[in-house]
């Protein structure tokens, strides 16, 4: 008589250990995502903050643009040191995906920062001259 098991049930244990994401050993990469979601997240953050405080003014929420810009950075820094590890591994250390995840949004950070930049000194371009 047969197997319980049956020839397929192989396969599919396969399929299933494919299935969860590969440990990598390229932790750079993690932290450029989380920085740069943290610089995405900073100058919106600080604007609720503004909106839902009647201690916070919108202008005092403009604290938030140095911090996006620094996140940002680090981002950026980050998602270069590990696209290099993982270069210097032949792939290896994986994360190639993730570290361009946070690059991308260490630059979107950084021109969240930038608009955020001009919008202040417009304003202000605007009292002074009024």
């Amino acid at each position: 008589m047969g197997s319980l098991i049956g020839p397929g049930s192989g396969s599919a244990a396969r399929l299933s250990s494919l299935a969860v994401a590969p440990r990598t050993s390229n932790r750079a990469a993690p932290g450029a995502v989380v920085t740069g979601l943290l610089a995405v997240a900073a100058l919106p953050a600080g604007i609720a903050l503004a909106q839902l405080s009647a201690r916070v003014k919108l202008l005092q929420a403009s604290a938030a643009i140095p911090v996006a810009a620094v996140l940002g950075v680090v981002a950026l820094l980050l998602a270069r040191r590990a696209l290099r590890r993982s270069q210097r591994t032949l792939g290896r250390a994986g994360g190639e995906g993730v570290a361009r995840a946070g690059r991308i949004l260490g630059v979107l950070g950084l021109c969240i920062a930038t608009s955020g930049t001009i919008a202040v000194a417009f304003y202000e371009f605007l009292v002074y001259y009024q």
